[in-house]
């Protein structure tokens, strides 16, 4: 695509990277016939198509408004159009630099700004969104049923982690909302791991991993939390820590862009990029080890729903469902199993029309199959997912931990 950006957007950061997208797109529309926005609604400027155009045009110095910003907030991230595209689009790139431009050309109204922050307060900070989660359950009867739905229906608690005791070490993401929602899933993970000779270092100081920020308009604050990051781990890193490993995808997914994002930043571009490397999620672990050791007893019905951030961002459809299956796991099919279910971060609570009905034809594709249980990879669809109040969703290596005995 011909494009030659204005003065003011070539003073962007990431415009080079911005002009190179928006050249490599052909217009051909392939990404349209698997984007979930499009599929709703029909309309070209809510699918990838559409949406490169509308960035196009206020890149080059042309109109935008409200209603520009109104069609890139519709988009989920889900990078399926990626996935899809030909030509090797790299459209979250371009909607990145897009979003950081419209917030600083146009700003949002302060209503919209005032919500956007205060999100981002709480649900990164574990300690505020774990008092106001308490809170929140035991009002629960004096909840309007939009509120009272996204808590969750059943909380274990977690149960006890190993002590480290092996030569091998990970580190682990404990991510934001996570341990207030689904505590026990990383105790999980850490005990399964540990049945496999590994043993999960903790490391207090790493806090969330900076893509709730950066998606709620705050990109600069989301690099900040990736920078508290890397230092928080970098003694562990140097002290021969195998890998970083993530239970959340979506956190995974940007955990492993640190590298790119601060390229730029003299003081961290290569700790970063070693950051990246060193990312891995949690079936990238586990596939790699001797599973047939665990002797995990058989017979339980799964279906699975694969994150977008698992499958579109990490490339790593079918990972899971390998591994499931591999333990003796009986996986139901799921129809277009590739759309998302609508949970994307934040979208649930700043589109929740769109997003309930992504659900719900999500639920109706994973129940198709008559599961006893749904498994997935990320807090976020999780959480989404069971808010139906349909067949019970819980995090996948939980159910493998609760099979083991654990």
């Amino acid at each position: 695509m011909q494009t030659k950006l204005s003065e003011a957007a070539r003073q962007l950061p990431g415009a080079e990277i911005a002009e190179s997208v928006l050249r490599a797109c052909v217009h051909c529309g392939f990404c349209n016939a698997t984007c979930p926005t499009y599929q709703l609604l029909g309309d070209e400027l809510d699918g990838p198509r559409g949406r490169i155009y509308l960035m196009k045009q206020m890149l080059e110095g042309g109109e935008f408004s409200a209603s520009t910003r109104m069609h890139l907030d519709r988009c989920l991230s889900c990078r399926n159009c990626e996935t899809t595209c030909p030509s090797g689009v790299q459209y979250h790139k371009l909607l990145d630099v897009g979003r950081a431009a419209i917030e600083l050309w146009a700003p949002r109204p302060l209503d919209e700004t005032a919500r956007r922050t205060l999100l981002r307060g709480t649900l990164s900070r574990p300690t505020v969104f774990k008092t106001l989660l308490a809170a929140g359950t035991a009002l629960r009867p004096l909840l309007p049923e939009t509120l009272a739905s996204k808590l969750p229906r059943r909380r274990p608690a977690a149960r006890q982690r190993p002590a480290p005791r092996h030569a091998r070490s990970v580190l682990m993401l404990e991510g934001c909302v996570q341990p207030g929602l689904s505590p026990n899933t990383n105790a999980a993970a850490a005990r399964v791991l540990d049945r496999l000779g590994i043993s999960v270092r903790p490391v207090s100081e790493a806090g969330c991993c900076g893509a709730l920020d950066f998606h709620l308009d705050a990109q600069e604050a989301g690099l900040e939390r990736a920078r508290r990051n890397i230092d928080a781990w970098w003694p562990a890193i140097e002290a021969g820590a195998e890998s970083i490993v993530q239970t959340a995808s979506g956190c995974g997914a940007f955990v492993k862009e640190y590298g790119y994002m601060l390229r730029d930043d003299p003081a961290y571009a290569a700790k970063a990029a070693r950051v990246s490397e060193l990312a891995r999620d949690l079936v990238e672990v586990l596939r790699a080890e001797p599973l047939d050791k665990l002797g995990v007893p058989t017979g339980k019905r799964l279906a699975f729903h694969c994150p977008c951030t698992l499958q579109h961002a990490q490339k790593l459809g079918s990972a899971v469902e390998a591994v499931l299956a591999g333990l003796g796991f009986e996986l139901t099919p799921v129809p277009d199993a590739h759309l998302c279910c609508g949970s994307a971060g934040t979208y649930s609570l700043t589109q929740p029309e769109l997003s309930r009905r992504l659900r719900d034809n999500k639920l109706d594709a994973l129940e198709s199959g008559k599961p006893e249980l749904i498994a997935t990879a990320n807090i976020g669809c999780q959480t989404h997912l069971d808010s139906a109040g349909r067949t019970p969703v819980r995090h996948w290596i939980e159910i493998v931990d609760e099979a083991l005995g654990g």
